[in-house]
């Protein structure tokens, strides 16, 4: 018999983590009850993997003293490992950064963010495989100015579909070298993409994206828009009316390094959409957290239901496998090792080497300052004594119900 939340795990967390909300006053099993018919798989594994975080019935490690005359014992019980974990994105984000550090050229970059008109982003609610085909509207784009001058930028995009009040706000993250690799390949050129000019062709070819994928029967019309579009005719119209208003393409000033970049696109690519910080107030019935307004650029306290918290939080949750970083030019994968290398040199850099996976004992000193193996009582080092292998995710989301009631599971 395996106990899922002991007494020091329901009291000990001074923060109100993603799993707090969704266990107090069973909101999330309340929240399942209410929608089971309409939730897909993916979404009801990755809440069992994130109700599961950190329970001794996931396995855990055993330390003890290492000095002889100390009995202190410490058990540390394993992640969940989630994304959408807010106990579990800082290690994953460190590890993300350093790989990316490792594989990307250090030179100039260009960051631009791809917005559409908000009318648009409807079209994309719940329809993961329309957004997986947003990267490469732009990276053509990139390619087809860059092409012009005979050159091969190397190009990196992160997938966001959430704003900062968690709303449904489809949108890319790109960046790119600002140079590029010339067709003989002697040497690495610069290169300055122009934001009328990108927003222009963006803005034409995404309009034409949404009227292809509408005639391929890939575009769902909801329900909001069948009335005013429908037919095909109606849809194009609709759509052809945004392309007389400005699109939002923000281009930042370049940067000599991918770092701050990486930087931020890490904490919104391995860690959930909001983070514990963010979280003010939760009293079973309403749900209080912090974003930043950019209309006026001041933070506002966001307030909602617990209903509408987990509604908007689980709409951001991808399918499984599907992959929120893109590449292209000389970063896409099928061209990387043979072009990558040449693009070091050109630029005068020495191979990266392989990323150091921070430990997570290293990450609590980095960060909090907290050494994590001294024992409490004596200061000694504690050494790991065993590791105990808990049950898989398969396991947990079979003790679904369970786990949303915090129940007892036989394993």
């Amino acid at each position: 018999m395996l106990y899922l939340h002991t007494k020091e795990e329901l009291t000990s967390s001074k923060t109100c983590s993603v799993k707090d909300l969704l266990l107090k006053h069973k909101a999330w099993w309340h929240f399942f009850q209410k929608h089971k018919e309409e939730l897909p798989q993916y979404i009801l594994d990755t809440i069992s993997r994130i109700l599961s975080c950190k329970l001794h019935a996931r396995g855990y490690s055993e330390y003890c003293c290492s000095n002889p005359e100390c009995t202190h014992v410490k058990h540390v019980p394993f992640t969940c490992k989630s994304r959408f974990c807010s106990s579990c994105g800082k290690k994953a984000t460190e590890h993300w950064v350093q790989t990316q550090l490792s594989v990307l050229p250090a030179c100039d970059y260009q960051h631009i963010t791809f917005t559409m008109p908000r009318e648009f982003w409807r079209l994309f609610k719940d329809n993961w495989p329309l957004i997986n085909l947003l990267p490469k509207v732009a990276h053509d784009i990139l390619l087809e100015i860059a092409n012009k001058k005979g050159l091969l930028p190397g190009i990196f995009t992160a997938i966001h579909t959430f704003g900062r009040d968690l709303k449904h706000n489809p949108h890319l993250h790109v960046s790119v070298t600002k140079g590029g690799l010339n067709k003989e390949e002697t040497a690495f050129k610069p290169i300055y993409f122009k934001k009328n000019i990108i927003m222009r062709m963006f803005r034409c070819r995404m309009i034409a994206f949404l009227k292809k994928a509408y005639r391929d029967n890939m575009l769902k019309i909801p329900d909001s828009l069948e009335a005013l579009c429908p037919d095909y005719k109606t849809f194009a119209a609709w759509v052809q009316r945004r392309i007389t208003k400005p699109w939002i393409v923000h281009v930042a000033r370049p940067t000599n390094s991918p770092m701050a970049t990486i930087s931020y696109l890490g904490r919104y690519l391995k860690r959930p959409p909001i983070a514990e910080s963010r979280l003010k107030h939760y009293d079973g019935n309403t749900v209080t957290f912090n974003f930043l307004n950019h209309r006026n650029n001041k933070h506002q306290d966001f307030h909602c239901s617990s209903e509408e918290f987990i509604r908007r939080f689980i709409q951001h949750i991808p399918p499984k496998n599907f992959r929120l970083i893109r590449y292209a030019g000389f970063l896409a994968n099928r061209v990387r090792g043979e072009k990558l290398p040449i693009v070091r040199t050109l630029v005068g850099q020495e191979p990266n080497p392989t990323p150091y996976n921070l430990k997570y004992a290293e990450l609590m000193q980095k960060t909090l300052g907290i050494n994590p193996k001294e024992c409490i009582l004596c200061q000694s080092d504690m050494v790991l004594k065993s590791k105990t292998i808990g049950a898989n995710d398969k396991f947990f989301y079979a003790q679904h119900e369970n786990l949303a009631l915090r129940k007892k599971i036989v394993a």
